[in-house]
Parts: C-alpha cells; sequence; structure tokens
C-alpha cells in the first residue's frame, strides 16, 4: 500500500532534487504532496539546474516551473508517513520560516522517515534535529551540519547516508542511492 509523503519547496530549489524523487515516489505508487509557505496548489515555483562542470562550486541555469498539489497552511503532519526536502537555493530562506521548522520537528519527533539532499540540511541544521546525528549535504553545507551539533558525511557525490530515520546525500547524482534507501525506511518492497 503507497505511502503519504510531503515534500517541501520553494522558489529556486533545484530542479532535478525536486522532479526526480517527486516522479520516483509516485513511480512506485506513493503520494507526493508538494507545498511551498505563502503558496496554494496549482501555483508554481521556479526550479534552478545545478550542474558540476569543473568549478569550484556548481553552476546554475533556470529550470521548470514545478507546480504545487496542495495548499502549504492545510498540512498536517499526523496526515503523512514521511518527508522530502529537496536541495537548491531555497532552503535558505525556507529555514526562515517558522511552520517550515516545526514541520521538520515533527516529523523528527514522530520517527517518520525523512529524505534530505543538498542544501536541505540547511532546513535541518535550522530546524535543531541534527545533534548527535550523521548527515550528508552539499560540502559548502558542512559548517552548517558541524554546527548543529551533527557529524557530516563526506561520502561521494552519488552516494547516501541513513542515520535511523534520517537519509541524506550531497546532491542529485546521489539519487539511486538516496531514493533507494529512503524506499527502504518506507518500508516500500519492489520485486521483479
Amino acid at each position: 500500500m503507497g505511502k503519504q509523503l510531503l515534500m517541501l519547496v520553494g522558489d529556486y530549489a533545484e530542479d532535478y532534487e525536486t522532479m526526480v524523487p517527486f516522479q520516483a515516489l509516485q513511480a512506485v505508487g506513493h503520494t507526493v504532496h508538494a507545498v511551498c509557505p505563502d503558496k496554494k496548489a496549482g501555483d508554481k515555483v521556479a526550479t534552478a539546474i545545478h550542474d558540476f562542470e569543473g568549478d569550484q562550486t556548481y553552476s546554475e541555469k533556470p529550470g521548470h516551473k514545478f507546480t504545487l498539489t496542495h495548499d502549504f497552511e492545510q498540512v498536517d503532519v499526523t496526515a503523512y508517513d514521511g518527508l522530502v526536502i529537496p536541495g537548491g537555493r531555497a532552503p535558505e530562506y525556507l529555514r526562515l520560516n517558522k511552520r517550515v521548522l516545526e514541520i521538520i520537528q515533527q516529523f523528527d519527533s514522530a520517527g517518520k522517515p525523512i529524505a534530505a539532499v543538498c542544501h536541505g540540511a540547511q532546513l535541518l541544521a535550522a530546524a535543531g534535529v541534527l545533534k548527535g546525528r550523521t548527515c550528508s549535504a552539499y560540502p559548502a553545507c558542512a559548517p552548517e551540519v558541524k554546527l548543529a551539533g551533527g557529524t557530516y558525511a563526506d561520502i561521494a557525490i552519488d552516494q547516501a547516508h541513513t542515520d535511523g530515520n534520517l537519509v541524506s546525500a550531497p546532491a542529485w547524482p546521489a539519487h539511486p542511492a538516496w531514493i533507494a534507501q529512503f524506499l527502504e525506511l518506507l518500508g516500500t518492497k519492489i520485486t521483479h
């Protein structure tokens, strides 16, 4: 039976880190409600494509318009089985929203699976859920993980790390590992 999942997005969320899990989780039978503060179902957020082209950091290109599926104001954490937090630039300002942080804290205190990728760790750090835990993220977010009392998992860009109910990864090249580990936490069984 499919699970009901919440995805927290905002303008300039990373395109692949939003679209790929949104579609992949639905493809295996889960329902994903994508929400953004101050926006409603049918509204759109702009995304950005972050690429790794040999520069000192990622490059950024315009992405797509991503359509939200539900109203942020209607989020009731008890209705969801798991949380997905894409990276990109959105987490840097979403962490200023008190309700976003409360949602993350409620998922964590209930022990529900949380999947965060790339700059999604900024939301986890701001929500205060990293103390004593190991979390991967885009390397530029390592100081935030450490300052929040966590241990930064310095893993390959295509790998993911699970610590209890938290699955984290450095960036979108880790989608196969990150999504697979999140599905395992959700109890999703895929047979061939």
